[in-house]
């Protein structure tokens, strides 16, 4: 038996769909946004104005949100586009700043002046989202630092009593491609080991948004194979989506990780077939990136017919997937029946 406030309850239930399933589109990129559209237009970024940035987010989350249970905003440019959401889809805002701390080691997280987890929840946030990158490879020191600021901000959500969506990305601390081969080989350890990590209690996280554990460019027999050099076949990658479900009593959904759609579709497609019990997704950039191009050449007209026609496909196909396999948040803790409801006390 799990115990759950009320309000976070209704947290979790207004970011999913009637079963439980979470099929969130992610719209809260920032930095990375703004070098794309001025390197698809052929100018500075500075000449990607706040306005074209919510124009943007505006038109992914009125196209594309009558598909999703929920659309992931930042604060700084995605509060114009949360008014534009559909009715059926519930909001998750974006408490860091983009990127980290790049003045010393080890990519501190860095959040919104002004902001706290209650702020979020006044902005009409149903859920606050937190991304971390962390390596159980780093430095201890770098990590002991990060697990407290993630307690601290677990704590938060708490006393504001609205659910906690922890993301991690991993990467290699000895300033390695996160990308190569040599990654690949050590990528299940950093997701695993650092999903069991944030599964603590003493973090407060309610849903995990997590890797999927293997890269399946170097996975012999995918589709997505780069025909050339391989970290695992399909019996290794298999076994290594085990472990991810079994490391974990936590709710955890997948995120896209800026690769393409047919990829990130055929990640899932593994994860289902090794049984995973994961409850959905937060899929931003393999929804929707291609279309950064026309917007940038073509304008907001182009893009809202490009994320109609392409966009839309993209994210029903990826609902077919889920449909497939995915389970509701619930699932995890053995069904909403074994859920302990706790009521909120006045204070």
């Amino acid at each position: 038996m799990v115990t759950i406030s009320e309000s976070k309850l209704k947290s979790l239930d207004a970011v999913s769909d009637k079963n439980g399933v979470i099929r969130a589109a992610a719209m809260d990129q920032r930095g990375s946004l703004q070098k794309s559209i001025a390197k698809a237009k052929g100018v500075g970024e500075k000449e990607v104005t706040p306005a074209m940035m919510s124009e943007f987010k505006t038109a992914v989350t009125k196209v594309l949100t009558p598909y999703a249970s929920a659309i992931l905003l930042d604060p700084e440019f995605g509060i114009p586009a949360s008014k534009a959401r559909s009715k059926n889809a519930g909001l998750l805002l974006a408490y860091e700043k983009t990127g980290y701390d790049a003045t010393g080691p080890g990519r501190i997280p860095t959040f919104l002046d002004g902001y706290s987890a209650r702020r979020l929840k006044e902005e009409g946030a149903d859920c606050v989202k937190v991304l971390l990158y962390y390596s159980p490879f780093d430095d201890l020191r770098v990590n002991e630092k990060k697990h407290e600021i993630m307690g601290r901000i677990g704590k938060e959500c708490e006393d504001a009593d609205i659910a906690f969506f922890l993301e991690f990305v991993g990467y290699d601390p000895k300033g390695g491609d996160a990308k190569d081969l040599a990654y690949a080989k050590i990528k299940p350890d950093v997701v695993i080991k650092s999903m069991e990590e944030f599964s603590k209690d003493k973090y407060k996280v309610d849903v995990l948004k997590v890797e999927i554990p293997i890269d399946v460019k170097y996975l012999k027999g995918s589709k997505a194979f780069n025909g050339k050099e391989a970290a695992y076949d399909l019996d290794q990658a298999r076994a290594i989506f085990k472990r991810q479900d079994a490391c974990t009593k936590k709710p955890f959904i997948y995120l896209s990780a800026g690769v393409d759609d047919d990829t990130f579709r055929e990640s899932l497609e593994l994860a289902i077939n090794a049984g995973v019990n994961f409850a959905g997704v937060l899929c931003g950039r393999a929804t929707w990136k291609d279309g950064i191009p026309v917007y940038a050449k073509e304008g907001v007209k182009a893009l809202e017919a490009w994320l109609e026609d392409r966009g839309v496909k993209n994210i029903r196909a990826l609902n077919a997937v889920l449909d497939k396999g995915a389970r509701p948040w619930h699932a995890r803790y053995g069904g909403r029946d074994k859920i302990q409801v706790k009521t909120a006390v006045s204070r």
